[in-house]
Formats: structure tokens, sequence, C-alpha cells
């Protein structure tokens, strides 16, 4: 056996093996990927001369041909006809109203402070390392919008009853709902019971007096029908008896929480009331980018809150809330958002209580958001579904509520396992706000091929221009919102080494 193993075994020394290739640096990592075989160099070489090719006529075009200055479309004519470099002093004359719109020149500076304001409210939320989260979400999401809205358009509206009572109607259902979850209160004391009751009437009074003509009366120099005026009252009766019960057995500092909805409803009924000595600036002077941004940030911030709700009440053992819930997710995810869009511009008001209107920005506002919820819901719900049953289980075994479990337990999983659905569904909400163009909104893109028709500089090489431009800028928010999802998906993944 020695013998023969013996055969196999070096008796002298051998000759040094050559260098294997380098793997590594730029070279070796090109002859790697590129040039391992044959065949991958014939590809690398074609797709290098396509991709050559490509980069040159895109740089002849963008750049070396393009035309950057000028005050009218001669500066950009061709001599003889044809197709020139790309007309950038189209894009420097019209930049302003791409922007814009037609806002008057002289309040454009509350524009940007509007934009100022989301800049520095969005980084205090989104850069993981500026304290203070708590407070920056309070303004972002329930100062901001109270404060850009007033900015925009002057402020100084005209609350009719009807509004009046809806806006109480939904504070009074947070407070009692808030109030009715404390241990020490619950929702089986009498008073809590009536404030319910209450709230269940001045709904049902709102929803008749769409159908039911009755007559008007003026009470605190609001104009009530008789039926929004019994919404209003039943609404400050049951929010009454909430603040009597947090005011009864809460310390100051609870029951001052406890009572934060009413307050900020008559905040918000104040401010946007008030005289700021500001110049009304009508919704149908937005457009551009201002109105993009204002219809793609409104509809996010209303679809992930209203997708969750409708998420959980998908999932709810209650057959009404479930079926109330599918019904409006396949009703809205069944028909194009076009479609929506019209419903949402013509049909909106004729569902709205007596005295309650809204301009055409915000029913295409409230359209979108609604059908952005629709698919949102799904998203959340897969992730919902992800969650192991365990989870529910030791919620439930630490005698948390319902609400408690979600909040802390299931929702923050959840949410988390589908953050590239949710961004997926913000993109798509940021893309599909062009659609708005055809309900008579210049967002950015209708303003840029608005601007195509403008005599002054109409050419052969304008639109492909103007298109460039609105494309860049879409996909700039785009980007940026996929590598944001992508970093905060790194850093809550759990499992994830460092």
């Amino acid at each position: 056996m020695q013998e023969q193993v013996a055969r196999f075994v070096a008796t002298d020394e051998k000759p040094a093996l050559p260098p294997p290739p380098g793997d590594h640096g730029f070279f070796g990592t090109v002859r790697k990927n590129l040039f391992a075989t044959p065949i991958d160099s014939v590809l690398s070489i074609i797709a290098g001369i396509f991709i050559a090719w490509g980069v040159w006529n895109i740089l002849e075009w963008a750049i070396f041909d393009a035309v950057f200055t000028g005050s009218d479309r001669e500066a950009c004519l061709v001599e003889g006809g044809g197709h020139g470099g790309a007309c950038w002093a189209f894009i420097n004359a019209k930049f302003g109203q791409f922007i814009y719109g037609v806002y008057p020149i002289a309040e454009r500076w509350r524009v940007n402070l509007s934009f100022a304001l989301l800049a520095i409210l969005a980084a205090g939320i989104l850069i993981p390392k500026v304290p203070y989260k708590a407070i920056n979400a309070v303004l972002l999401f329930a100062v901001f919008p109270v404060v850009t809205l007033v900015l925009l358009t002057g402020g100084r509206f005209a609350f009719s009853g009807g509004e009046l009572a809806l806006v109480f109607l939904i504070a009074g259902a947070l407070t009692v709902s808030g109030v009715a979850a404390r241990p020490d209160v619950t929702s089986s004391r009498i008073e809590m019971r009536i404030a319910v009751w209450l709230l269940v009437a001045g709904a049902a009074a709102m929803l008749l007096s769409n159908v039911v003509s009755a007559g008007s009366v003026t009470f605190l120099d609001f104009r009530f029908s008789i039926l929004t005026l019994v919404a209003f009252l039943a609404s400050l009766a049951a929010v009454a008896l909430a603040a009597y019960m947090a005011i009864t057995v809460s310390a100051a500092t609870e029951w001052f929480k406890l009572l934060t909805p009413v307050i900020a409803a008559i905040l918000f009924v104040w401010v946007m009331t008030a005289n700021f000595g500001l110049r009304p600036v009508p919704t149908n002077l937005w457009g551009g980018l201002m109105l993009t941004l204002v219809v793609a940030l409104s509809g996010i911030a209303a679809s992930l809150p209203l997708g969750i709700l409708l998420a959980l009440g998908r999932r709810s053992d209650m057959p009404a809330v479930k079926l109330i819930c599918v019904v409006f997710i396949e009703f809205w995810r069944g028909v194009p958002l076009i479609t929506v869009l019209f419903m949402a511009n013509f049909m909106l008001p004729l569902f709205m209580p007596e005295g309650v209107s809204f301009n055409q920005l915000l029913r295409a506002v409230v359209g979108v958001a609604l059908f952005a919820a629709a698919y949102m819901a799904e998203v959340i719900r897969g992730g919902l579904q992800a969650i192991p049953k365990g989870q529910y289980e030791g919620a439930d075994a630490m005698a948390l509520t319902y609400w408690q479990k979600m909040r802390l337990v299931i929702l923050p999983q959840a949410l988390k396992l589908v953050i590239p659905g949710i961004v997926n569904t913000f993109i798509g909400l940021f893309k599909d706000t062009s659609l708005v163009y055809i309900i008579g909104l210049a967002d950015l893109l209708g303003t840029v091929r608005r601007g195509f028709n403008d005599p002054t500089w109409i050419t052969p090489s304008t639109p492909a221009t103007g298109l460039i431009f609105a494309a860049f800028v879409f996909w700039l928010f785009c980007f940026s919102m996929s590598r944001y999802s992508i970093f905060m998906e790194r850093r809550l993944d759990t499992g994830h080494k460092r």
C-alpha cells in the first residue's frame, strides 16, 4: 500500500506555476464579467458599440447642437428646416410657468415658502438622526397642510354650516373614541353611550340633508339648514359629554390630550376663516410642478392611513365592516383613474351634504386619494397576512386592546414588510397625477404641453425638449423615493448584518 502511494509523492522540487490571471481591480472585474468567454466578448463589444452610439447621439442633441439662450423661436430654428438640437432656451423662458403655472408673480414667494417648509419638515422626518420626531411629525402632517393651504389660497374661506358640522362631527368621533378607549372610562358608561348615539344621530342628519329640503337658519354667524344645525348641536353635545368624562377621571395633562381633536377643529376653523392680509389666489391659477406636488402629496398623505383602515376592515370579524371595505376596495380598483377623476369632478358634489361644496382641485385630490387607498389597502393586507399567528396570540396574551395590538405589535411589522409595495404605490400615484390634465388642471406635464402652442416658441425641437424636461423631473422624484425606500428597508431589516 505504501509503495503504491509513494509513486505519487514528489521527491524533488517542482517548478513554480505561473500566477493566476488577476480577478481583482478594474481590469480583472472587466475581464471576469464582460470578456470571460468568446461569446461574452462578442456580446460585450456589440453592446458597447450600441451604448456609445446612443450616448453620442444624446450628447449631440442635448449639449453639442443645443441652444441654451434666446428670446424666441428664431434661436432654435435650423436653416433650411429640419430638427436641430434641444431648445433649452424654451425651458429657460418658460421655467417659471412650469414651476408655478400662472400663479401671480408677485405672490410666488408664498409658493417658495411652502416648498422650503416642506423640505425642512420632510428632512426632519426622513433623516434618522434628527431629533424630536414626534413634534416634527405633528408639524408636517397636521400643521403644515393648513398653513400651506392658507398661504397658497390666501385664506378667508367662507365656511357654511354644513362644512362646520362635518368638521365637528369628525372631531367629536375622534374625541369620543379616545375617551372611550381609556380603561377607567370604557364605552359601557351611560355618558359614553349617549355620546355615541348623539354622533350617530348627527351623522344621520348630515346624510338626510342631501335628500330632504329644509329651511335655513343663522347660528354663530354660520348659515345652517335645519338638519345640519341638528348635526352640529349633536356633535357639540357628544363632545361635551366626552369632555366631562375626560375631566372627571383624568389628570389635567391627560384630558387636554383627549380633547386635542376638538381644540384642533376650533383652531382649524379659525385659521381658515381669519384674514391674514394675503391676496386671494384661486386654484384655477395653480399649475406646473406646484400643482403636481399638491395633488401627489395630498393623495399620498390621505391614501396611507385610509388604506390601513381599509386593510384592517377587510380582515375584520365583523361582517358589515368587512363587506363595506371589500365593496369599497373592489369598486375603486375596478375602474380606471380617468373615470375616477371624471366622477370626482362631476358626481362628488351630488353626494355632499347641503351647503358643502368642493372646488375642482379638491375634487381631483379626493378622487386620487380614494383610488390610491384601494390599492394601498391590498398592499397592507398582504403585510398583515404575512405576520405569524403567534404575534397576534402574544398580543392577546398581554391583554392588549385591538387598537393597541395593531398599533404596537402588528402594524409596525406589517408595514416594514411591505415598504416596497407602499413606495411602488406612491410612485404610481405621483406619475398618475398627470391625468388631471383631462379635467382641465394644468399640472407639470399639462403646463409643458400648453407651452408647445405658444407661437413664440413653435419649433420642430420644442416638443421633444419640453417632454424630456418633464420626464426628467418625474424621474428625479420617483428615483428619490425608490432609493429612500431601499435605505429604509436596510435600516429596518432586523436580520441584516452590519
